[in-house]
This record gives structure tokens, C-alpha cells and sequence, in this order.
């Protein structure tokens, strides 16, 4: 996966850097975000460093970083800030796509509205891998509506309190998971926290 790293005259725009250690640091948060869905539920730490644009959270934009390059289109809220627009476009390459349905990735920092996962790509019959994954920054993961998550690399269950998602998550997520193999898989993001939501994961509450 190719990276871009910042040259003088980015800098002297103002853009702030990319991951400290690009290999190492994309590496471990890849690691990290595979442990996120491997087992959901739980929340981990993401150790990386690196610049983060105003609007978004360490989590994310460590997370957007790692998975997203010029292969991976990328939805981003309409209103999103030119700081964070440049700042991806200069670090990973990626096109901006103008709805949910045509992404790879979609990102929703705090404050903004969460798009319908039914308004994602759910991916194909024959692809189902190829559906979108949406990063959604939440106001915490240790707080907040409590529920009781189930499936694989759950042991027995796992219990989850989120606050800051919208109303009716959770229903629209029983949906989702009736749909599997297709469906969207969700990382919830907090500061530097995440927590990883396959669409194999049931809702129990």
C-alpha cells in the first residue's frame, strides 16, 4: 500500500504529518484494527502517532491512514473541513466519492449525521467483501446505552456502552445483520479508542 509522506512544500501549506514511523505505525494499527474485529465488542487502544486535522479523533484518522489509499474511495460528510480534506488527500491519495454507496470507506467525525447503513454499499452476492465500512466517532466507549453484543469471537457475550450514536443504531444494525453476507461493517472511534462491529455480530438488547 502506497504512502505519501510530507515534503516541504506541504508543509509550508500548513498540512501536518502522516504517521511518525509510516510502516511500523500503519502496521500496528492494521494489527489492531484486525483484533477490533476479531473480537467485537471490545475496545482497544490505538498507539500511533501522527498529525490530527481538527475535526477528527486520533482513532480515526490513524484508522483512515491505514485502510484508506488511492484504490479505496472514501466518503466523507458534505461539510466536512478543507483542513481534513487536504490532509487525506495529500496522505493517502484517495478519491472523495459524493455518497456512501460508491465508498470503500465512509467516515463520520463527531457531530455529524450518520448515514443510514442501508444507504451504504452492501456489497454483491459474489463480492460480499467488497460492501463499504463505515468509521463512526462516538462521544464514548465506556458510556452510555449499554448492549449485549453475540456471535463469532464473542466467547458468551459481550457487553458494549456507546454514547453519541444515532438514534435507532441498533434496530438499523439487527437489519444489517439479517443480511449477511452482505452488510456493513462499522469501527466505532473514541480520542484514541476503537471498537470493531462486524456484520456477523448480533444485538441481544
Amino acid at each position: 500500500m502506497q504512502r505519501h509522506t510530507l515534503t516541504a512544500p506541504a508543509a509550508s501549506r500548513g498540512l501536518l504529518p502522516g504517521f511518525t514511523d509510516p510502516v511500523n505505525d500503519a502496521q500496528t494499527t492494521f494489527r489492531m484494527a484486525l483484533q477490533a474485529m476479531a473480537h467485537p465488542g471490545r475496545v482497544h487502544q490505538i498507539v500511533a502517532a501522527t498529525g490530527v486535522p481538527a475535526g477528527l479523533s486520533p482513532a480515526m484518522t490513524a484508522m483512515l491512514l491505514t485502510l484508506v489509499d488511492v484504490d479505496t474511495p472514501l466518503w466523507l460528510p458534505r461539510d466536512v473541513s478543507a483542513d481534513v480534506l487536504a490532509f487525506l488527500r495529500f496522505h493517502c491519495a484517495c478519491p472523495i466519492v459524493p455518497s456512501p454507496a460508491l465508498a470503500r470507506f465512509a467516515a463520520v467525525p463527531a457531530g455529524f449525521e450518520v448515514p443510514a447503513l442501508s444507504a451504504c454499499h452492501l456489497g454483491d452476492p459474489a463480492y460480499p467483501d467488497l460492501s463499504t465500512t463505515l468509521l463512526i466517532d462516538v462521544a464514548s466507549l465506556s458510556a452510555g446505552d449499554t448492549v449485549n453484543l453475540t456471535g463469532p469471537g464473542i466467547q458468551t457475550r459481550q457487553t458494549l456502552s456507546v454514547a453519541g450514536l444515532p438514534d435507532g443504531f441498533w434496530r438499523e444494525w439487527r437489519l444489517n445483520h439479517q443480511r449477511f453476507p452482505l452488510g456493513v461493517d462499522v469501527f466505532l472511534t473514541q480520542e484514541r479508542r476503537i471498537c470493531g462491529l462486524p456484520r456477523t455480530t448480533r444485538v441481544e438488547n
